[in-house]
C-alpha cells in the first residue's frame, strides 16, 4: 500500500498540473456525454467516495459510497461540471488533500469490517482503496484529452493496470476466450488461453490498456479483434 499511496501521490500532482493548463474546461473529454469539467467533478466526488470507505473500513460506522446513489451522484457532477477552471482545480486539490492522510491511517489501523461496498453493491476489501482511488486519477487523467496518455505510465504501473482489467473481465466474461500479449513481453490468458482458438490481442502495453480500460482497439493488434462487454 506503501508503494500505492507514493504512486497517488504523484499522479494526482501531474493531474493537477494539466488541468490547470487546460483552456477550455467545456471541451469534450473522453468520457462519452462529459466535459472536461465533468470528468474533473468527478475526480473530486470520488476523493469524498474513496475517504467515506476507508472511514467505514477504520471505524466500522457503514456509509455510502456516494449518498442517494447514482442518481445523486451524477446530479452532484452534473451541477459542478460547468464551474471556472480555478474552481475545478480547486475542487480536486483539497478533496485530494483531505483523502491522503486517511489512506495513509488506513494503510496501518486494524480493520473494523473485512469488506466495504462500492456503487452496485461490489464488495472490496479496504486495501483496495489507494489502488482504486489511483485508477480513477490516472485513468480519468487520460480522459481530460490534454496530452497525458497510458504510454506515460511508468511501465510496472501500466502492469499493474492491465492485470486489473483482465481479473475484472475475467469476472465480467468467463467464457470470453483471449490472449494477450505485450510488445514489453507480458502475457495474460482469458478462460481457456491454452485452446487453439483463443483470440491473441497484441500491441505495446499502453494499448492494451487503452483498448481494455476504454474499448479503444486503436493500439493494438488482431487478426480478429473480440468486442469487450461494456462495464468490466
Amino acid at each position: 500500500m506503501e508503494s500505492q499511496l507514493a504512486a497517488l501521490a504523484a499522479h494526482t500532482d501531474r493531474l493537477l498540473a494539466t488541468a490547470r493548463t487546460l483552456d477550455d474546461p467545456a471541451a469534450d473529454s473522453l468520457c462519452d456525454g462529459w466535459t472536461r469539467g465533468h470528468v474533473l467533478t468527478h475526480v473530486a466526488r470520488n476523493a469524498e467516495a474513496i475517504d467515506r470507505l476507508a472511514q467505514w473500513a477504520m471505524d466500522g460506522e457503514r456509509r455510502d459510497m456516494y449518498p442517494g446513489g447514482t442518481r445523486a451522484r451524477d446530479a452532484e457532477i452534473e451541477a459542478g461540471a460547468g464551474r471556472p477552471l480555478d474552481d475545478l482545480v480547486e475542487d480536486v486539490r483539497s478533496t485530494a488533500e483531505a483523502l491522503a492522510p486517511v489512506l495513509e491511517r488506513l494503510a496501518t489501523a486494524p480493520r473494523a469490517v473485512e469488506q466495504v461496498e462500492m456503487r452496485g453493491g461490489l464488495a472490496v476489501s479496504p486495501d483496495l482503496l489507494p489502488l482504486l482511488r489511483l485508477r480513477e486519477v490516472v485513468f480519468h487523467h487520460v480522459d481530460l484529452a490534454a496530452g497525458f496518455t497510458f504510454a506515460d505510465l511508468e511501465p510496472d504501473l501500466a502492469r499493474r493496470f492491465v492485470d486489473d482489467a483482465v481479473t475484472r473481465l475475467r469476472a465480467a466474461a468467463p467464457d470470453l476466450v483471449l490472449s494477450l500479449r505485450s510488445d514489453e513481453g507480458d502475457t495474460w490468458g482469458l478462460g481457456g488461453q491454452d485452446a487453439t482458438d483463443a483470440a491473441e490481442v497484441t500491441g505495446p502495453l499502453a494499448g492494451l490498456l487503452l483498448w481494455l480500460a476504454r474499448r479503444d482497439p486503436s493500439g493494438v493488434r488482431s487478426e480478429h479483434l473480440l468486442e469487450l462487454p461494456r462495464g468490466s
